[in-house]
């Protein structure tokens, strides 16, 4: 099942502003030095002013126009919000960039007496809660989607007939790009009957693959899948109690093991409690409650069990409390905060550093732990050596004039390059079987070699960042009219 909110975002922001659904009003975002459209609402849309044109001209036909920002990825939080909502409906309800929401309801409609019951169910609400809503069912994601928002008859389509029910649909029906919808209409194909019998052969050479591939997951010759919206796991502890508890350090000690559970995931995903409920259980079937706030999230055990500690003598135990739960029913991102290593005494003199590696080195061996002091030479290899210890002093300064990897190889490694001209930074490289794509580079750098210690070729150096944004340190060895040998050298952050 396909669902398409045709004015997701004014719709949502009418029902924040009530008064502004008698309004023209569209949002914009900056295209090329303009203000473009990119959603308008029904009273505007009513008065010729559509999504993609320039909000100047549109200034123009409407004088009343409300021009707004547009908010970035307010699409994929105000469907994400209601495929949640849907999963009332089924379990598998997927977020369709940008104004769609796909249902798997194999196994679901006939609790709501069928397919048409379940369409209807479904759209009403929506509508009734203010989204001018349209959908539709068919075997495939394709046909769904495409009825949904073009079609003009039943939006139940039998099981095998999407491709009869494709046929009278345009083009755009299909979920395609663009450039390729432009193609089609200068070729004259108005309807996806006139290019469906075409040999796939031809439509591969005209439109490319990814055409292919929509059309057949339209028509159930090729599998779609999706991702499923996973609904948020709700922060809650539970406490079950063997004997029932009656005394308030009992219930002390119940709080503080909930908050040890609920605090620490709360740390691991970088959350703090705003609002928290404390439910008790009582034995004699009753519940009771209360509640603490922050002014800021925290997920400080001792500060939330402090002031939960102040709301026990408001529990009234009865004849024993058999069940705790606790709950944040709010929460706050909370940014992690670098912890300082050396408070108040800083420096390789501080013996809580000394401990700190002694710790680590017991944990993964003391030959993963190495400290790096500069040494006086140009060529990379010899520009570092590892301390003997936490106590020995640089003779020089670390150089800071000329970018360096964080993680410098101390054999360079040779690579495979492919560039543009032998005097050019390399355009693809191969290492370790893996080829990557050099999207940026930076240089050459030219290092001569240190002649009074040895002879041999200069070395220009490259930084290059390759198109999953990693950087590598390569160069290459000698003049690049001799068949240069290229290495890869270190790795950057």
């Amino acid at each position: 099942m396909a669902i398409w909110f045709r004015n997701l975002t004014t719709d949502w922001l009418s029902l924040r502003k009530p008064e502004l659904r008698q309004i023209p009003f569209v949002f914009v975002a900056p295209e090329r030095n303009r203000m473009i459209i990119t959603a308008a609402n029904p009273v505007a849309e009513s008065q010729g002013v559509y999504s993609g044109m320039a909000a100047a001209d549109a200034k123009a036909i409407t004088t009343n126009l409300q021009i707004l920002n547009y908010i970035p990825g307010k699409e994929a939080r105000l469907l994400r919000q209601l495929g949640l909502w849907c999963i009332r409906y089924t379990p598998v309800v997927a977020v369709n960039l940008p104004d769609g929401l796909i249902l798997d309801i194999s196994g679901c409609a006939h609790l709501w007496g069928g397919e048409r019951g379940y369409l209807k169910n479904i759209v009403n609400k929506l509508r009734a809660s203010g989204y001018d809503t349209r959908a539709a069912i068919a075997d495939t994601i394709g046909a769904a989607w495409a009825v949904a928002r073009f079609g003009k008859i039943t939006p139940i389509i039998e099981s095998g007939r999407q491709a009869q029910t494709l046929m009278n649909l345009p083009p755009a029906a299909l979920r395609l790009e663009a450039p390729v919808l432009e193609k089609l209409q200068k070729l004259g194909f108005s309807t996806i009957r006139s290019f469906m019998q075409i040999p796939r052969s031809v439509l591969r050479r005209r439109f490319g693959e990814a055409f292919l591939l929509r059309l057949a997951q339209a028509l159930d010759q090729e599998n779609e899948e999706i991702i499923p919206l996973v609904p948020p796991v709700p922060y809650v502890e539970r406490l079950p109690c063997l004997e029932p508890i009656k005394t308030a350090r009992g219930i002390e000690i119940a709080i503080q093991r909930l908050l040890e559970g609920l605090c620490l995931r709360l740390k691991a995903e970088g959350k703090g409690i705003r609002k928290a409920v404390l439910k008790c259980y009582r034995v004699d079937g009753k519940m009771v409650h209360t509640g603490i706030s922050t002014n800021r999230g925290s997920h400080s055990i001792s500060h939330i069990f402090k002031l939960l500690e102040l709301q026990v003598s408001k529990i009234e135990p009865g004849l024993g409390i058999e069940l705790f739960l606790l709950e944040a029913t709010k929460v706050d991102d909370i940014d992690v905060l670098q912890e300082k290593l050396w408070a108040g005494n800083p420096g390789l003199q501080d013996s809580a550093l000394a401990e700190l590696l002694d710790r680590l080195a017991g944990k993964v061996g003391a030959n993963r732990i190495h400290r790096y002091l500069p040494v006086e030479h140009y060529w990379p290899e010899r520009s570092v050596k590892e301390a003997a210890s936490l106590s020995e002093i640089p003779v020089t300064a670390w150089r800071t004039d000329r970018l360096r990897p964080i993680r410098l190889l101390p054999k360079p490694e040779q690579v495979e390059v492919m560039a543009l001209l032998p005097d050019y930074p390399p355009k693809v490289f191969t290492y370790k079987g893996r080829r990557h794509a050099v999207e940026k580079a930076d240089g050459p750098e030219r290092i001569e070699r240190e002649w009074w210690l040895e002879k041999g070729e200069h070395r220009d150096y490259y930084v290059v960042e390759d198109s999953d944004g990693n950087r590598y340190w390569l160069f290459r060895s000698g003049h690049y009219d001799a068949a240069p040998q290229w290495y890869l050298h270190g790795f950057f952050a």
